[in-house]
Protein backbone atom coordinates (compact mmCIF):
# COMPACT_ATOMS: atom_id res chain seq x y z
CA UNK A 1 0.00 0.00 0.00
CA UNK A 2 1.36 3.58 -0.83
CA UNK A 3 1.88 5.73 1.84
CA UNK A 4 0.88 9.17 3.05
CA UNK A 5 1.60 11.45 5.69
CA UNK A 6 0.15 13.89 7.72
CA UNK A 7 1.57 15.88 10.30
CA UNK A 8 -0.73 18.38 12.44
CA UNK A 9 0.51 21.27 14.33
CA UNK A 10 -0.30 23.61 16.76
CA UNK A 11 1.06 27.38 18.10
CA UNK A 12 3.92 27.05 19.91
CA UNK A 13 7.74 26.04 19.82
CA UNK A 14 7.37 22.09 18.68
CA UNK A 15 5.41 23.07 15.41
CA UNK A 16 9.08 23.04 13.75
CA UNK A 17 10.39 19.48 15.56
CA UNK A 18 7.34 18.11 14.23
CA UNK A 19 7.35 18.97 10.55
CA UNK A 20 10.98 17.84 10.49
CA UNK A 21 10.08 14.53 11.81
CA UNK A 22 7.18 14.16 9.47
CA UNK A 23 9.54 15.06 6.29
CA UNK A 24 12.22 12.95 7.65
CA UNK A 25 9.59 9.81 7.57
CA UNK A 26 8.21 10.77 4.08
CA UNK A 27 11.53 10.90 3.03
CA UNK A 28 12.69 7.83 4.26
CA UNK A 29 9.52 6.27 2.36
CA UNK A 30 9.92 8.07 -0.36
CA UNK A 31 5.73 9.51 0.09
CA UNK A 32 4.02 12.51 0.39
CA UNK A 33 3.45 14.72 3.34
CA UNK A 34 1.03 17.11 4.19
CA UNK A 35 0.86 19.60 7.28
CA UNK A 36 -2.42 20.56 8.61
CA UNK A 37 -3.10 23.09 11.29
CA UNK A 38 -6.42 24.19 12.69
CA UNK A 39 -7.92 27.28 14.49
CA UNK A 40 -11.36 27.74 15.93
CA UNK A 41 -10.26 31.80 15.14
CA UNK A 42 -11.04 33.06 11.30
CA UNK A 43 -8.35 34.17 9.61
CA UNK A 44 -8.41 37.62 9.88
CA UNK A 45 -9.17 37.51 13.72
CA UNK A 46 -5.80 35.46 14.44
CA UNK A 47 -2.87 37.72 15.69
CA UNK A 48 0.09 38.62 14.96
CA UNK A 49 2.00 35.74 16.84
CA UNK A 50 0.01 33.23 15.23
CA UNK A 51 0.57 34.61 11.78
CA UNK A 52 3.89 34.23 12.60
CA UNK A 53 3.92 30.52 13.72
CA UNK A 54 2.03 29.96 9.72
CA UNK A 55 3.98 31.75 8.01
CA UNK A 56 7.03 29.52 9.25
CA UNK A 57 5.41 26.72 9.46
CA UNK A 58 4.55 27.32 5.24
CA UNK A 59 8.14 27.82 4.64
CA UNK A 60 9.45 24.79 7.14
CA UNK A 61 6.87 22.31 5.03
CA UNK A 62 7.70 23.82 1.62
CA UNK A 63 11.96 23.74 2.25
CA UNK A 64 10.61 19.76 3.33
CA UNK A 65 8.89 19.12 0.26
CA UNK A 66 5.48 19.25 1.73
CA UNK A 67 3.11 18.12 -1.15
CA UNK A 68 0.41 20.45 0.46
CA UNK A 69 0.19 23.21 4.04
CA UNK A 70 -3.46 23.08 5.52
CA UNK A 71 -5.25 25.20 7.31
CA UNK A 72 -8.64 24.86 8.94
CA UNK A 73 -10.16 28.44 10.10
CA UNK A 74 -12.97 29.09 11.89
CA UNK A 75 -13.82 25.54 13.02
CA UNK A 76 -16.22 24.98 14.99
CA UNK A 77 -15.35 20.77 15.15
CA UNK A 78 -13.93 18.65 17.35
CA UNK A 79 -10.55 18.70 16.09
CA UNK A 80 -10.21 14.84 16.07
CA UNK A 81 -12.68 15.48 13.48
CA UNK A 82 -10.98 17.91 11.55
CA UNK A 83 -8.10 15.37 11.07
CA UNK A 84 -9.92 12.57 10.22
CA UNK A 85 -11.89 14.20 7.61
CA UNK A 86 -8.07 15.52 6.09
CA UNK A 87 -6.75 12.17 6.38
CA UNK A 88 -9.46 10.42 4.60
CA UNK A 89 -9.53 12.98 1.55
CA UNK A 90 -5.95 13.20 1.41
CA UNK A 91 -5.74 8.98 2.19
CA UNK A 92 -3.67 9.43 4.95
CA UNK A 93 -1.98 6.00 6.33
CA UNK A 94 0.36 7.57 9.08
CA UNK A 95 -0.32 11.06 11.54
CA UNK A 96 2.22 12.70 13.25
CA UNK A 97 1.32 14.63 16.10
CA UNK A 98 2.89 15.90 19.53
CA UNK A 99 1.96 14.19 22.66
CA UNK A 100 -0.98 16.14 24.40
CA UNK A 101 -0.02 17.95 27.96
CA UNK A 102 -3.79 15.97 29.07
CA UNK A 103 -3.59 15.34 32.68
CA UNK A 104 -4.62 11.34 33.33
CA UNK A 105 -7.91 12.33 35.63
CA UNK A 106 -8.99 14.29 32.36
CA UNK A 107 -8.31 11.38 30.02
CA UNK A 108 -10.44 9.15 32.67
CA UNK A 109 -13.71 11.79 32.54
CA UNK A 110 -13.31 12.92 29.34
CA UNK A 111 -11.44 10.08 27.19
CA UNK A 112 -8.69 9.95 25.79
CA UNK A 113 -7.85 12.39 22.52
CA UNK A 114 -5.94 9.54 20.83
CA UNK A 115 -8.73 7.05 21.48
CA UNK A 116 -10.85 9.36 19.75
CA UNK A 117 -9.10 9.98 16.88
CA UNK A 118 -8.89 6.52 16.24
CA UNK A 119 -12.49 6.09 16.42
CA UNK A 120 -12.46 8.37 13.64
CA UNK A 121 -9.84 6.72 11.59
CA UNK A 122 -8.66 3.01 12.34
CA UNK A 123 -6.97 2.47 9.43
CA UNK A 124 -4.36 5.53 10.10
CA UNK A 125 -1.23 4.80 11.95
CA UNK A 126 0.12 7.42 14.39
CA UNK A 127 3.34 8.62 15.91
CA UNK A 128 3.19 10.01 18.83
CA UNK A 129 5.99 13.02 19.47
CA UNK A 130 7.20 13.51 23.11
CA UNK A 131 7.53 17.45 23.09
CA UNK A 132 8.56 19.20 26.49
CA UNK A 133 5.48 21.15 28.16
CA UNK A 134 7.90 23.64 28.90
CA UNK A 135 10.96 25.46 27.31
CA UNK A 136 13.89 24.46 28.90
CA UNK A 137 17.02 27.08 29.03
CA UNK A 138 19.57 26.02 26.76
CA UNK A 139 20.77 27.82 23.57
CA UNK A 140 18.78 28.85 21.12
CA UNK A 141 15.41 29.05 22.84
CA UNK A 142 13.27 32.12 23.52
CA UNK A 143 10.89 33.22 25.69
CA UNK A 144 7.32 33.45 25.15
CA UNK A 145 6.79 36.29 22.12
CA UNK A 146 5.16 39.09 23.49
CA UNK A 147 3.66 42.42 20.98
CA UNK A 148 6.77 44.65 20.95
CA UNK A 149 7.26 47.63 18.34
CA UNK A 150 10.16 49.24 16.76
CA UNK A 151 10.80 53.26 16.73
CA UNK A 152 13.68 54.92 15.03
CA UNK A 153 16.49 56.22 17.09
CA UNK A 154 18.58 58.54 14.39
CA UNK A 155 20.08 55.70 12.25
CA UNK A 156 19.04 52.60 14.79
CA UNK A 157 15.60 51.30 15.68
CA UNK A 158 14.85 51.07 19.69
CA UNK A 159 12.27 48.05 20.38
CA UNK A 160 9.53 49.10 23.26
CA UNK A 161 6.71 47.90 24.01
CA UNK A 162 4.06 50.40 24.53
CA UNK A 163 2.15 51.57 21.60
CA UNK A 164 2.65 55.49 20.16
CA UNK A 165 2.23 57.18 17.02
CA UNK A 166 6.20 56.94 16.36
CA UNK A 167 6.25 53.53 16.20
CA UNK A 168 7.83 52.20 13.01
CA UNK A 169 6.97 48.47 13.43
CA UNK A 170 4.82 46.46 14.94
CA UNK A 171 5.56 42.99 15.76
CA UNK A 172 6.58 40.60 18.20
CA UNK A 173 9.98 40.26 20.22
CA UNK A 174 11.24 36.73 21.39
CA UNK A 175 13.59 37.46 24.51
CA UNK A 176 16.69 34.83 24.88
CA UNK A 177 16.49 32.84 28.04
CA UNK A 178 18.89 33.64 30.37
CA UNK A 179 19.62 36.98 29.99
CA UNK A 180 18.19 40.58 31.84
CA UNK A 181 18.62 43.02 28.61
CA UNK A 182 16.31 43.09 26.08
CA UNK A 183 18.36 41.02 23.76
CA UNK A 184 16.30 38.13 21.19
CA UNK A 185 14.66 38.39 17.63
CA UNK A 186 12.35 40.69 16.34
CA UNK A 187 9.81 39.46 14.37
CA UNK A 188 7.16 41.34 11.91
CA UNK A 189 5.19 40.96 8.43
CA UNK A 190 5.98 43.40 5.61
CA UNK A 191 4.77 42.86 2.34
CA UNK A 192 3.72 39.51 3.10
CA UNK A 193 6.70 38.55 4.08
CA UNK A 194 7.71 37.34 7.76
CA UNK A 195 10.82 39.80 8.68
CA UNK A 196 13.17 38.24 11.37
CA UNK A 197 15.91 40.84 13.23
CA UNK A 198 18.33 40.09 15.80
CA UNK A 199 17.71 42.95 18.87
CA UNK A 200 21.04 43.52 21.24
CA UNK A 201 20.48 45.45 24.14
CA UNK A 202 17.32 46.93 22.93
CA UNK A 203 18.39 48.19 19.70
CA UNK A 204 17.83 47.14 16.31
CA UNK A 205 20.68 47.76 13.46
CA UNK A 206 20.50 46.05 10.53
CA UNK A 207 16.83 46.54 9.98
CA UNK A 208 17.29 48.71 6.50
CA UNK A 209 19.63 45.84 4.71
CA UNK A 210 16.88 43.57 5.84
CA UNK A 211 14.27 45.20 4.32
CA UNK A 212 16.00 45.39 1.26
CA UNK A 213 16.36 42.36 1.07
CA UNK A 214 13.10 41.63 1.80
CA UNK A 215 12.01 44.03 -1.25
CA UNK A 216 14.31 42.59 -3.68
CA UNK A 217 12.57 39.11 -3.35
CA UNK A 218 9.63 40.14 -3.86
CA UNK A 219 10.58 42.37 -6.60
CA UNK A 220 11.79 39.12 -8.31
CA UNK A 221 8.72 37.41 -7.25
CA UNK A 222 6.63 39.95 -9.79
CA UNK A 223 9.24 39.71 -12.45
CA UNK A 224 8.64 35.96 -12.39
CA UNK A 225 5.12 36.14 -12.23
CA UNK A 226 4.81 38.52 -15.54
CA UNK A 227 7.77 36.39 -17.81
Amino acid sequence: MDESILVCVYYGPNGERLIRRGGKIANMLDCPFYVLTVDPLPEDELDIEKVHYIEQWKELAKEHGAKDFIIKYNETRPIAKVIGDVAKKNNITQLVLGQTAQSRWKEITKGSFINILLNEIPFVDLHIISVSRELKNREGFYEKGVRAYLQEDQSEYRLCFNHTANDVHEGIFYKEMGTDFNNGVFKFMKNNCMIEVQVVDDYVKDLEDQMKSVDNVNANKEFVKKD
